[in-house]
C-alpha cells in the first residue's frame, strides 16, 4: 500500500445490492435502515483511516471527497403468485419499503451521494433448477399411468413401486413454498452509473484515491481507465473471494468492516 495521501483526495463508491447481501454474512442486520446506515459510515471511516494513516478517525470527513452509493429503486408493478393463487403488489412490499426509507436516510449524511437505477420485470416467474429438476422428472410417471384401469368407483389401482412414486411426488410438492418462486426482476443502470462515475473522477482530477465497495468484475474497464491516468484504485470486496486474474487490475485490497468470525465447527 502506498502512503498517506492528500486531503478530500478519497472518493468511496458502494455498490448498495452487493453490501446489503454481505452485510449477513459479516454478522450484521442487513434489513434495519439505521444499521445499514451506520455499516456504512463505519466501513467508510475505516477506509479513509487506512489511506491516510489518521489515528484520529473523527475529522476523517475532510481526507473525503464524497461516498457514491449504488443501488436500484425497487419495483413498483403487481403480478399474480402462482403458488399463492393472489396479486402481489410489489410496492408495498417489505423490501420496497425498506429501500425508500434506506434511501432517505442516506440522503441526509454528509458528503453522500445517491445514484439510482431502477428494477425492471425482465420475464415471468420461474423457481430455482434445484426445485424446479425434481417436479419435472415426475412427468414421465404421470404419463405413464394406466387411467383405462380406473374401477367405477373412479379409484387406480397402483403397484407398490408406483405408491413409493406417489409419496415421493408428494414430499416434493410439500416441500414447495411460495418463496421458492420469484418474478424475473433486473437491475437496470446500477454499473452503468458507477462506470460514468469513475471515469468522470478520474478525468476531471477530482481525487487520486477511488475505493470501490463491490464483488464482481464488472468494475474491470472502468478500473484500467483509473489506473491508466494515475488514479490510485483500492477494491473492498467486504471479505469476499475474488479470482486471483482481478489483482492485476487493482492497486490494493482491504476491506472497511471486520473480518467475520469463523463459524463454531
Amino acid at each position: 500500500m502506498t502512503g498517506p495521501i492528500l486531503t478530500r483526495q478519497i472518493a468511496i463508491l458502494i455498490d448498495g445490492g452487493f453490501l446489503l447481501r454481505r452485510l449477513p454474512k459479516l454478522g450484521l442486520a442487513g434489513q434495519d435502515v439505521e444499521a445499514v446506515a451506520g455499516a456504512v459510515r463505519r466501513l467508510c471511516r475505516r477506509h479513509v483511516a487506512m489511506l491516510t494513516g489518521a489515528q484520529d478517525e473523527r475529522n476523517w470527513h475532510r481526507h473525503l471527497y464524497r461516498i457514491f452509493f449504488y443501488d436500484a429503486l425497487p419495483y413498483d408493478g403487481a403480478a399474480h403468485h402462482p403458488l399463492k393463487n393472489q396479486q402481489i403488489d410489489f410496492d408495498k412490499s417489505d423490501t420496497a419499503k425498506f429501500r425508500r426509507a434506506l434511501f432517505a436516510e442516506l440522503r441526509k449524511k454528509r458528503n453522500v451521494a445517491l445514484r439510482l437505477g431502477k428494477v425492471v420485470r425482465h420475464d415471468d416467474w420461474s423457481m430455482p433448477t434445484r426445485k424446479l429438476k425434481p417436479l419435472l422428472g415426475t412427468r414421465d410417471w404421470i404419463a405413464g399411468l394406466d387411467f383405462d384401469a380406473v374401477d367405477d368407483q373412479g379409484r387406480i389401482t397402483l403397484d407398490p413401486e408406483q405408491l413409493e412414486t406417489v409419496k415421493r411426488l408428494q414430499k416434493r410438492w410439500s416441500e414447495l413454498e411460495d418463496d421458492d418462486v420469484a418474478l424475473d426482476l433486473r437491475q437496470k443502470g446500477v454499473d452503468m452509473r458507477i462506470g460514468l462515475d469513475i471515469a468522470a473522477l478520474t478525468l476531471k482530477r477530482f481525487v487520486s484515491t477511488l475505493v470501490l465497495v463491490s464483488g464482481d468484475s464488472d468494475f474491470v474497464p472502468a478500473a484500467k481507465l483509473a489506473r491508466r491516468e494515475g488514479m490510485q484504485f483500492i477494491l473492498d470486496p467486504l471479505w469476499q473471494s475474488i479470482n486471483d486474474d482481478l489483482f492485476e487490475h487493482i492497486d490494493g485490497l482491504q476491506s472497511g468492516l471486520p473480518k467475520p468470525k469463523p463459524k463454531p465447527q
